[in-house]
């Protein structure tokens, strides 16, 4: 028997620190609010990051993951709000001012229908087939994820010699915490002139361990059939492409993928959400608001963040407005874009509403490509530069945040008007 719709004001999709942080802001609100996780326990990856520099910014502590999930979920439980595990959302249906949530549980088929939704659904990781390694598919292949949950929390090895392909933060950190657990890792090859991963992790994870970094060099084939036993390896040209003169054979039983994370966004897809080509994730509003009346994207499905603390500014944020947009009745939006020029390789949000009563903003933002010089960020609308800050260097694995204040939102007159954040190379003054 179908069981009967249930009806709230604001479901959560996803409780990892983005969906935790949106449910409580989003109940504190006094919206009845619901979180759909599908996993087991709630908190996402956070769950299996025993490594600390969490919570810096948001508990004025460093904290391990599980430490920053604990706090967070403790607050959601206090709030009252119900964390459903183990529901996956099957399908979502847009109805007039509400949605209709079709979602499979342990207790069957449950109807949830919402007049907000947070979608906080996080990231997952590239695999071998999309960077277009060939060879066979042998066991001792892993994504950077996978390898942390055996290790953390499944309390298995993954091999005993290892490569790691990508230095993003995760494989920095995977690299240092294989070497802990006693497997030999042979080195760590990236196909860019430079690391993908924040420079501490750099320091921490691979020079405090004597473990190499190869700049400009990937991965071209695996060699084994039933497991791996080596990597072909080789530099690479200004395109990317292997120069094949170069290939080295290199004898191992694992290979490590952190080749970069991709925004989930299925359930937005599904409900026509415009997409960031950039970002991958939903566009939105500087409250965090959709293209689509209603949907609400916060945490790492918008856009990867460095800081955790950043995922739930955002979720915080998400939750806030969701609840008011569901309790207070829609109202029309007045959406001005934000624009971006110079080695900006994108800004988030991509809008500003001008007509909403949340009169600030924060905002992120990464480069293209390394700037060692002191450069400045240039807020401009209808020619008129309403702020202006200063960097004295910019890296494109490190996002970066500023705010867009009350002053900022008064100066933009004309509603078709734009935003304009640039990124303009300072001289050198010489007295």
């Amino acid at each position: 028997m179908m069981k009967p719709i249930e009806y709230v004001d604001v479901v959560v999709l996803g409780s990892g620190p983005a969906g935790l942080a949106a449910a409580f802001a989003s109940a504190k609100q006094g919206a009845n609010t619901v979180v759909l996780e599908r996993q087991e326990r709630p908190g996402g990856i956070l769950k299996q990051c025993i490594h600390d520099g969490f919570g810096n910014l948001r508990y004025n502590e460093t904290l391990t993951g599980p430490e920053y999930a604990y706090r967070e979920i403790q607050q959601v439980i206090a709030a009252l709000v119900p964390i459903r595990t183990n529901c996956f959302v099957a399908s979502v249906e847009h109805g007039e001012h509400h949605f209709l949530l079709n979602c499979i549980s342990p207790s069957g088929i449950e109807r949830i229908s919402a007049r907000a939704l947070v979608l906080a659904t996080g990231c997952r990781e590239r695999t071998d087939r999309q960077v277009f390694i060939h060879g066979d598919r042998p066991a001792g292949i892993f994504t950077a994820g996978l390898a942390q949950r055996l290790i953390n929390i499944d309390g298995l090895i993954p091999g005993n010699r290892a490569v790691i392909l990508g230095s993003g933060d995760i494989g920095l950190i995977m690299a240092r915490r294989l070497s802990i657990e006693g497997v030999q890792v042979e080195g760590v090859h990236e196909i860019r002139h430079e690391s993908s991963g924040l420079k501490r992790n750099i320091q921490q994870c691979l020079e405090d361990f004597d473990i190499p970094l190869y700049v400009q060099s990937t991965v071209t084939s695996v060699v084994g059939s039933q497991r791996v036993k080596a990597v072909h390896v080789a530099a690479v040209d200004v395109k990317n492409m292997p120069i094949m003169s170069t290939e080295q054979y290199i004898p191992c039983d694992t290979l490590i993928l952190s080749v970069g994370l991709i925004p989930e966004n299925e359930l937005a897809h599904s409900l026509d959400v415009p997409i960031d080509p950039v970002t991958k994730g939903p566009v939105v509003d500087h409250v965090m608001h959709t293209m689509v009346d209603g949907v609400f994207a916060c945490g790492n499905c918008v856009h990867v963040s460095d800081l955790v603390d950043y995922v739930s500014e955002s979720g915080s944020i998400a939750g806030k407005h969701a609840a008011a947009w569901a309790l207070d009745g829609c109202a029309d939006r007045t959406l001005v874009p934000v624009s971006r020029a110079g080695n900006l390789a994108y800004v988030v949000p991509q809008m500003i509403d001008t007509s909403s009563p949340q009169r600030s903003a924060s905002c992120y933002f990464r480069v293209r490509h390394t700037i060692e010089r002191t450069t400045q960020l240039r807020i401009n609308s209808e020619g008129q530069q309403l702020d202006c800050l200063t960097f004295d260097e910019l890296y494109p694995p490190q996002m970066e945040r500023f705010a867009i204040n009350e002053t900022i939102f008064s100066s933009i007159k004309q509603p078709s008007a734009d935003i304009s954040i640039e990124l303009v190379l300072v001289e050198a003054s010489h007295d």
